[in-house]
């Protein structure tokens, strides 16, 4: 695709829902994509700042290949602001270090030889170097790797439909129910990251959703039940819902972390509202999977390690049923 088209002497850029109106040589609120001689330069292209294998639990995905290792890699830069990211350091610098280059290539040999089954574009938002993900990822698929989004679910339409083909499954946060903190707080916006995860699912990329539940910010029982019959209701009641614990980062320091019983309470109302599979983040305790017919016990997880996984060829060992994801 192209990320970007003219108008009125400028170019609007394509990448994520800000669309930001670029005069030659301004750059967008991510800080990383500019106008450079009337065409979209996304200035991380083969600049990554992190790059480490993980467990593909820890994106958090849990079910996608249970107990394998995903090449996970980020930029600087990021079209939200949100005051408590943990990876804020990357997320909100502009500088770029050019002296480290991987290119698409180079990245992809990296997973392979790391023996890695998929990579995660992550850390910081991958959308804004989708540019730099999309060749690596059209690469990687055509190694027999898994391509995953780690993402704020600020993509453009535009973007999600050049996901097809290429991309494996994403982890989408759903920071919040309240139109109003969305934009004045995290400068994203609900309805738009709604619209996202529709657009996602109906595209068949996997989906699964993040949610940070901050005590006092985006934790009352209908905030939590509006999310969770959203997610039922427009998404479907088998896509997978962490719940997560805030802990005390970046600009929100004085505030204190998420409590074990928010999460929990959270997981019940989830239930209420029907969905299938909740997970708890940040906590120490199990994340276990199990079915939804008959309550076995699928795939026993202890923090991101995988002890033990009934399921044969997607299905329940019990009772037969398919269980939803991608599991070879």
């Amino acid at each position: 695709m192209k990320y970007y088209r003219e108008e009125e002497g400028k170019i609007i850029c394509l990448l994520c829902r800000h669309s930001c109106k670029l005069g030659e040589g301004k750059t967008g609120m991510c800080g990383v994509n500019r106008n450079v001689d009337g065409e979209l330069a996304t200035l991380v292209y083969g600049h990554p700042v992190a790059v480490h294998v993980d467990p593909v639990e820890k994106k958090p995905i849990n079910h996608l290949l249970p107990g394998s290792r995903a090449l996970s890699f980020g930029t600087v830069g990021c079209n939200f602001k949100c005051p408590f990211c943990q990876n804020w350091d990357i997320s909100q610098e502009h500088r770029i270090d050019t002296s480290i280059t991987v290119s698409p290539g180079q990245m992809v040999a990296l997973a392979l030889r790391e023996g890695c089954e998929s990579i995660a574009y992550t850390y910081n938002e991958p959308t804004i170097f989708y540019p730099y993900a999309r060749d690596i990822g059209v690469l990687a698929k055509e190694q027999g790797l898994r391509n995953i989004f780690v993402s704020n679910g600020f993509e453009s339409p535009e973007v999600i439909e050049d996901m097809r083909g290429w991309m494996d499954a994403a982890n989408i946060d759903l920071k919040s129910w309240n139109d109003d903190y969305y934009r004045k707080i995290l400068k994203g916006g609900l309805e738009e990251v709604k619209d996202t995860l529709r657009r996602m699912v109906k595209a068949g990329i996997w989906v699964e959703v993040t949610t940070l539940l901050i005590e006092g910010e985006n934790d009352s029982d209908d905030d939590i039940r509006g999310m969770a019959e959203f997610i039922r209701n427009d998404l479907g009641p088998h896509v997978p819902w962490h719940l997560s614990a805030f802990h005390p980062d970046y600009k929100m320091l004085d505030h204190h972390r998420t409590g074990l019983e928010t999460l929990q309470r959270a997981k019940r109302i989830g239930k209420e509202a029907g969905l299938y599979y909740i997970y708890l983040g940040n906590v120490p305790v199990h994340g276990d999977t199990h079915c939804p017919e008959c309550s076995e016990l699928l795939v026993d997880r202890t923090g991101y390690s995988i002890a033990v996984n009934r399921l044969r060829d997607g299905h329940c060992p019990k009772c037969g049923r398919e269980i939803e994801g991608i599991w070879e």
